[in-house]
């Protein structure tokens, strides 16, 4: 167990070096961020001085070396356009952000879950078909499209929410059920999966003979078999709706990190943009650290191994 946990650490040490090192290269080599933070007449003297005071006119070795020295300090730089340091810019949309991916997790699972138990409780008839239906449309639909028509029937014709804005509780409906409802046919799919696997078990055949409830037959001997997959699922969701988030913030102009994210790609503000990526690098890698470790706790097979 000692030895899974070093090496999960160690690989969650790597990734996030990884994920430094790959925005760091790709900012320093798609342009000049002086010349994108000046006018476009800036004159050269000008955009030297830029250079110089940001510490651009160095060798990208030196940069690089002298980026990852700050940033193991806690030092994320100081934004290029608000001259504040980035780490404090970003974390004032980090509560947004949270809220909103915590309202999709919990639509995703809570849905997603009731579904695939509905589905494969009936499994190949009616309601199964309709509901795996459902759940490839809605995960084949692309988040953008899937947000902009939700704008149209329940903004614009029935006026029933605010199509865009935040971060009050009714301008978050839309944006966590496109997010939620994405990710909810991937749960659907996979606890059906999972519960059709778990019903085949023979223990399941020798309960089913005693005279229980249905709804206790499924909690007490279906569920348990059949939620602990969903812990590596939660892993791969956690970054599916990280990835999604800047798409549906930007659709719905909810103030969070993706869409800050997005806005500070347009004007190249460099500190802004390699801190949100440490950041989101380092929670998706500890989710997956999380992960194992929990696989590993509740699952006895991988602790003997």
């Amino acid at each position: 167990m000692t030895r899974t946990v070093l090496i999960a650490f160690a690989r969650l040490l790597i990734t996030v070096l990884l994920a430094v090192t790959f925005v760091f290269v790709i900012l320093r080599v798609s342009g000049d961020p002086a010349r994108a933070l000046l006018p476009v007449d800036a004159p050269e003297d000008q955009i030297a001085a830029v250079r110089t005071e940001w510490g651009l006119d160095k060798p990208l070795p030196e940069q690089y070396l002298t980026y990852v020295m700050k940033l193991a300090s806690g030092d994320f730089g100081l934004s290029l356009n608000d001259r504040q340091p980035a780490l404090r810019v970003v974390a004032e949309k980090i509560p947004a952000t949270l809220l909103l991916m915590g309202t999709g997790l919990v639509i995703a699972f809570t849905v997603g879950s009731a579904l695939g138990l509905l589905a494969a409780s009936y499994r190949g008839r009616a309601p199964d078909r309709l509901i795996m239906s459902l759940a490839i449309f809605v995960h084949s639909i692309p988040s953008f499209l899937f947000g902009i028509l939700l704008i149209l029937l329940l903004a614009v014709a029935l006026r029933l929410l605010p199509s865009g804005g935040g971060p009050s509780l009714l301008h978050l409906v839309m944006p966590a059920a496109v997010i939620g409802l994405s990710q909810a046919g991937v749960v659907a799919r996979f606890v059906r999966s999972s519960t059709l696997e778990v019903l085949a078990q023979p223990y399941i055949t020798v309960a089913s003979l005693k005279p229980l409830p249905r709804w206790y037959f499924i909690r007490a001997h279906v569920l348990p078999g059949s939620a602990l997959p969903l812990l590596t699922l939660f892993g791969f969701s956690l970054g599916g709706i990280i990835a999604g988030a800047a798409i549906v913030e930007s659709v719905f102009a909810w103030p969070g990190v993706g869409r800050f994210l997005v806005f500070s790609v347009a004007r190249r503000d460099v500190a802004v943009v390699q801190t949100i990526v440490v950041l989101v690098a380092t929670m998706m890698a500890f989710a997956n650290l999380a992960t194992d470790l929990l696989y590993a706790i509740f699952d006895p097979r991988l602790r003997t191994s």
